[in-house]
């Protein structure tokens, strides 16, 4: 192969986007609780991303939600985080517990292609994080 050939074969390899980073850094899609019994679809939102619970085991009613009226509908559905702020390698915002019906501040991070860190905090001093896993 001929040096002009070869430094074009070259530049087009080092310009040419592959998508495999580009892909690995977007949160968008359905992922798996830590406990692995929900799965929570996350989309583009805003300027960042929203994440609804699509799947939960048993009735799985939002029965600690503070408003009374909102206790007997079934969690799925329920948009349960709102990230709209980007923050250096993460987006923050806000993140809807049903278990104990209380929203908290919270982020989501990649950590890895399938795996994506969510954690939701009180006063920003006491976290919770959880890792889940992508599921598509």
């Amino acid at each position: 192969m001929g040096s002009t050939l070869r430094r074009t074969v070259l530049a087009v390899l080092v310009t040419v986007p592959f998508g495999g980073p580009a892909l690995a850094a977007d949160p968008a899609g359905l992922w798996l609780t830590e406990t692995g019994s929900s799965r929570v679809k996350i989309t583009p939102c805003g300027g960042g991303y929203c994440g609804t619970i699509v799947s939960a085991p048993g009735k799985a009613l939002d029965a600690k939600n503070p408003d009374p009226a909102l206790r007997n509908r079934s969690v799925v559905g329920v948009q349960i985080l709102n990230a709209q702020q980007a923050d250096g390698s993460s987006y923050t915002g806000s993140l809807y517990n049903p278990k104990d019906g209380k929203t908290y501040s919270g982020s989501l991070r990649l950590t890895g292609p399938n795996a994506l860190e969510v954690s939701g905090c009180v006063m920003s001093v006491f976290c919770k994080r959880q890792t889940w896993t992508r599921v598509n």
